[in-house]
């Protein structure tokens, strides 16, 4: 160990860092640097911590859509898996132990050749990316979610064949809601696996549905919009019985469940103010199902931490950062520092509760 760091966290408590030297093994890059590895400590003890939100790109996929990795300077090259190096690196900077590998659907309105042979290569390279540095990696699988019966079957072969933890998806195909009974099929799957579906928006979603809303100054499109269709998804998938439907499901939504959660109440007075739009009765109240979904910790501030895991529930509460996108170099520091938190909590959060359900073995 090089040297080690303690800072006192918002309740007083023994939390912090430890900097290691260690190599980057068995990446694809064939890195031979040794950078210092930030390992997260909390109450004197070693914390593993899981990112459930980070993003990869597989170009031979991408191909098939006539479309090609590209974006803000350097960063095709961090979405390639191919170069892990930079990827373990940054993650060793943060004090990432374990990424959950994701890609976000663009391949919805691609017919249903196209799309088998699409996933099949993007879940194959997801395999090897995991198997390759199988102590940082896991990854969720692709689906064709525009074909139900389809992406049940990629989801049963991505988690059995491929040892893939679970699916990533939109906030919605082509228009169509993931409430939408023809989709019922995929999420009976999802449930008699036991595996974690993480939805994260998409361009396709709202933003596209309703534009003009989103010009102007801002990139509001993307704080505003990809928030917004999270919380339409989550709103319709309890709304419409679905979480009654597949009890057993286990739902991860990026950034902290958009703003269902800062505005909860809202979800349980609406039935009693308009009774006579409400079509279908719920076991539960909204806020109850709120409750029993995850989120990842996408939420910038101590405060929004702390709103977020009041209005959840600390068991509901995971890491994430959506790298290489930078949003947040800080989550790590963001458990840390929330109010109110107990060690157990923070230790839960920071990657506890991620390894379960990923399926992570320590």
């Amino acid at each position: 160990m090089a040297r080690r760091e303690l800072v006192e966290d918002a309740a007083g408590t023994a939390a912090g860092i430890a900097f290691v030297t260690c190599g980057l093994q068995g990446g694809a890059g064939g890195a031979e640097a040794q950078p210092l590895r930030r390992e997260v400590v909390v109450s004197g003890k070693r914390v593993r911590t899981v990112d459930t939100h980070a993003h990869c790109a597989v170009p031979e996929a991408m191909a098939l859509m006539g479309l090609k990795v590209t974006g803000t300077p350097n960063l095709p090259d961090v979405l390639l898996m191919s170069n892990a190096a930079d990827r373990l690196r940054a993650m060793d900077e943060q004090g990432i132990d374990v990424e959950a590998l994701s890609i976000n659907p663009y391949w919805y309105k691609a017919d249903r050749d196209v799309a088998e042979k699409l996933v099949t290569i993007q879940n194959e390279k997801l395999a090897e990316a995991c198997a390759a540095n199988p102590e940082r990696f896991v990854a969720f699988a692709s689906v064709a979610l525009q074909f139900p019966d389809l992406a049940a079957e990629q989801l049963e072969q991505g988690v059995k064949k491929y040892g893939l933890r679970g699916a990533a998806i939109g906030g919605s195909v082509n228009g169509e809601e993931l409430s939408d009974a023809k989709y019922h099929p995929f999420w009976a799957k999802a449930e008699a696996l036991g595996v974690l579906v993480f939805i994260h928006p998409q361009g396709a979603g709202i933003v596209s549905e309703a534009p003009g809303r989103f010009k102007g100054n801002g990139v509001l499109d993307n704080i505003i919009g990809n928030p917004l269709e999270t919380t339409i998804a989550l709103s319709h998938l309890i709304f419409e019985g679905t979480l009654d439907q597949f009890p057993g499901l286990k739902i991860l939504a990026a950034h902290a469940g958009g703003y269902l959660p800062s505005y909860a109440g809202r979800s349980d007075q609406g039935c009693l103010t308009f009774p006579a739009r409400c079509t279908r009765t719920l076991k539960k109240k909204p806020t109850e199902y709120i409750r029993q979904l995850y989120y990842d910790n996408i939420i910038f501030s101590p405060e929004g931490m702390r709103h977020l895991v009041a209005e959840t529930g600390v068991g509901q509460v995971v890491m994430g950062t959506d790298f290489p996108y930078p949003w947040t170099k800080t989550s790590v520091d963001l458990i840390l520092a929330t109010p109110g938190l107990s060690d157990a909590d923070r230790v839960a959060m920071l990657g506890g509760t991620a390894a379960k359900l990923l399926g992570i073995k320590s």
